[in-house]
């Protein structure tokens, strides 16, 4: 509290010393304006040409109505500008009373040559010798009679900065007073029973210490115990994981060589006779060409086995197509792409950034069955207008996006959610990527098609691969 009465207290007298500087700051200035102004008459008078004499008037004009707003502010303790408003004391009011009739003089003086220099049309014939007289007379009066407020307002200054610093002094030693008080009566008894309790803290302190040190080794034996459960349960289900992965592995490669069976099988077995067939009904055709009815039939049994032969051959290169095996990648995608292409009238689209650099065997059927499953959800569900295949590399990821603009479908975490929708070739797509490393996303909505894609590290995915030279004949 003493505190802040000694700031409240010195705030408020800076403020109005600062005031106080202001004014007289402006009661200085006004005696530099009388003598400005009394330079000025001098020169109009002496002036023998219309336009500097006019340039002079003019100049008097602007100073006087300042000198005459100034001395109407200062008398009244403002200043134009500030929110100033000091209260003059009755010394400075007794000497702007004597300063009073000077100024008086001084300004009718100085009102009538103003008046009578706007009157002359002939700098040569103004002559106001005593208007000029009496103000002369009037200014040095003037200026002695301001010299006199200056100086007062001078002394009241210094005594109300002697006054505040006496205030500052009495209110320090009161707060010197007061802390000694606080120190001897407070703060000792506060101080003693603190060091008491100290005492008391540090003891128990030493004690926390010792069980904290008990309690950090019993925890440090639970954490490795705990690790060491953690690391076996992981090490467990790491080895469950790879066994896991490895027979599903195993089952995909053996369902691959299944295809590849029955592929060859179909193609070298049920293909073959079916075109022996064909080649004996065509012999028989000949044989038969004068009978019309018999031909017909023929014909249509022809085309039967056509088309019969025609289905072989799709089912045997769906199973396992040759092209996979014996050119890559990028010419199977490109074949299973031209193929639907031919076969309906929806636009199948292929873009690649990849040369025919083969790759790892197991990544070539993986990433051609993904596609072959997408194309083929596509076209079976989601009656799109164009299916978009792109096959790149980006990052050193190998990229596979299968896009359609069908009707598409929302997708839903539960199975009973998901219960109107085929979820197998989805699963079976994300298994196919999981055992490649790969990383696949389905993203789709109601009329906004879907999209497949997956991505596989390509230096794990660009790999050495032997094959056998297929013999063009």
């Amino acid at each position: 509290m003493l505190l802040t009465a000694a700031e409240i207290v010195s705030q408020f007298q800076t403020r109005r010393e600062s005031e106080r500087v202001l004014v007289i700051r402006m009661a200085s200035a006004q005696r530099h304006q009388s003598q400005r102004l009394v330079s000025q008459v001098l020169q109009l008078t002496r002036s023998s040409e219309l336009p500097n004499f006019q340039r002079t008037l003019s100049e008097i004009k602007k100073l006087f109505a300042q000198f005459q707003t100034n001395q109407l502010h200062i008398e009244q303790g403002t200043v134009p500008g500030n929110p100033v408003l000091l209260q003059n004391s009755d010394s400075i009011k007794i000497r702007y009373q004597a300063l009073k009739p000077y100024y008086a003089g001084f300004r009718d003086s100085m009102q009538q040559l103003i008046l009578q220099a706007d009157r002359a049309t002939d700098p040569e014939k103004f002559i106001a010798e005593a208007d000029l007289t009496a103000l002369l007379a009037n200014e040095k009066p003037f200026l002695d009679k301001m010299d006199e407020v200056v100086q007062q307002y001078t002394r009241e200054t210094l005594a109300n900065v002697e006054d505040t610093r006496l205030i500052g002094f009495i209110i320090y030693l009161f707060i010197l007073l007061a802390l000694v008080f606080a120190g001897w009566f407070i703060l000792r008894p506060a101080v003693n029973k603190f060091e008491g309790i100290i005492g008391q803290l540090v003891e128990a302190e030493t004690r926390t210490a010792t069980t904290n040190r008990k309690l950090l080794s019993l925890n440090r034996a639970l954490k490795e115990t705990r690790q060491q459960l953690f690391d076996a349960t992981r090490q467990q289900y790491q080895q469950q994981m790879d066994e896991q992965k490895l027979r599903t592995s195993y089952l995909v490669a053996g369902q691959e060589e299944e295809r590849k069976r029955l592929s060859r099988e179909l193609h070298d077995g049920i293909g073959q006779m079916l075109t022996a067939i064909k080649l004996q009904v065509e012999s028989f055709e000949k044989s038969l060409s004068g009978e019309t009815k018999g031909t017909k039939n023929l014909t249509v049994l022809k085309n039967l086995i056509s088309q019969t032969i025609q289905e072989t051959r799709n089912v045997s290169n769906n199973l396992m197509p040759t092209v996979l095996s014996d050119f890559g990648l990028v010419p199977a995608v490109k074949m299973l792409a031209d193929t639907h292409d031919k076969d309906s009238t929806i636009d199948i689209i292929f873009h690649t950034n990849l040369s025919n650099t083969r790759l790892d065997k197991s990544v070539e059927i993986g990433v051609y069955r993904i596609a072959q499953e997408a194309v083929s959800n596509a076209l079976r569900h989601a009656d799109p207008h164009q299916i978009t295949i792109d096959l790149f590399e980006k990052d050193n990821y190998l990229h596979l996006i299968v896009n359609d603009d069908g009707k598409g479908f929302r997708i839903h975490r539960s199975r009973k959610e998901d219960s109107k929708r085929p979820s197998q070739g989805i699963h079976n797509m994300n298994e196919r990527a999981a055992l490649i490393n790969g990383k696949f996303k389905i993203s789709s909505a109601p009329d906004k098609g879907t999209k497949v894609q997956v991505s596989i590290p390509f230096k794990l995915a660009h790999q050495e691969y032997e094959y056998t030279q297929v013999d063009a004949g």
